[in-house]
Formats: structure tokens, C-alpha cells, sequence
């Protein structure tokens, strides 16, 4: 693939990922649980990191952060968001290139999104600077198993399909 193309595949990705997070920040969820959120924006991530690879699925993940705190919350909103992205995308980059041919890729999302909401409590543990947040967990890990099985579903179906673009 030509370096442009890639550019041009990966710019639209950021920008998929950027108006899907804009879009779920809207959305308002049937259960009323703080923190809880499908992370549909993450689906853009992980797609990322199955078509490209790893730093390209940081780069995406880096720009959707970013751009998305700066179009709809604050810097309370990016450090929640880079902290819980990053430990999250890291993990499943770990994931996917250690034991990418022995586990789904909709496990390695349910991990992902695990890890995810295991950085935001670290941030939230680190600003109010009490661990007993996380005594919410629990509460959070149900909604990770949930959205990250979808995400995952909802990555491998669209990695299938820009894989068929990418080399044509």
C-alpha cells in the first residue's frame, strides 16, 4: 500500500472515530450508571490496530482523544480518556501480537475495555486520592464485558471489509 493511501485510509479513520465519539457523547444511555458507555469509538481503535497495526492504532486513539475533549468536554475529560485509551489500547496491542491466533478478537476487546475502565478509576483513584473508588469496579466490568463483546463483533466485521479494501 502506497504511503498515501495509507494516509488517506488512516485520516478517515481518525475521522470516523472523532464523529462516532461526538455522536455516543450525545447519546444519553438507558441505564443511569456514571462511567458507564458503549465506547463505540473504540471499534474505530481496534479495526485500526487489525487492518495497520500498532502504532497506527495509537495514532488514531491519540488524534480521536484529542480532537474529541477539545469538541465536547475539558481536560478532566482528556485525562480520563488518554489515561483509560492508552492502558486499554495498549493491552489489547499486547493481546493481539502475543496471542493474536489463539484468542478472538472479541476477547481481546472485553480485556481491552476492562483495562480501560481499570485507568480511568486510576486517574479518578489519583485526583480525588482515595482508592476506595474502586469499589466500583464491579459495576463496571459488567458493562465492560457487554460493550467490549460488541465492539469486538462490531471491529472483526469492519477489519474484514476494509481488508478487502486496503489492497485493492
Amino acid at each position: 500500500m502506497s504511503r498515501t493511501k495509507k494516509l488517506v485510509f488512516l485520516s478517515l479513520l481518525s475521522a470516523l472515530a472523532l464523529v462516532v465519539y461526538v455522536i455516543e457523547a450525545q447519546i444519553p444511555l438507558p441505564i443511569p450508571i456514571p462511567g458507564v458507555k458503549l465506547g463505540l469509538s473504540n471499534m474505530i481503535s481496534l479495526t485500526t490496530l487489525l487492518v495497520f497495526g500498532p502504532i497506527e492504532c495509537l495514532i488514531v486513539l491519540v488524534i480521536r482523544i484529542f480532537l474529541g475533549s477539545i469538541l465536547t468536554g475539558s481536560f478532566s475529560s482528556l485525562l480520563f480518556s488518554l489515561s483509560g485509551g492508552l492502558i486499554s489500547n495498549l493491552g489489547m496491542i499486547g493481546l493481539y501480537l502475543i496471542f493474536g491466533d489463539y484468542i478472538s478478537i472479541w476477547v481481546i476487546s472485553v480485556i481491552g475495555s476492562i483495562l480501560h475502565n481499570i485507568g480511568q478509576l486510576l486517574i479518578a483513584a489519583l485526583i480525588i486520592q482515595n482508592l476506595k473508588i474502586y469499589y466500583y469496579l464491579p459495576i463496571l466490568l459488567v458493562s465492560a464485558i457487554i460493550t467490549g463483546f460488541f465492539v469486538g463483533l462490531g471491529s472483526n466485521f469492519l477489519s474484514n471489509h476494509l481488508n478487502k479494501l486496503k489492497y485493492n
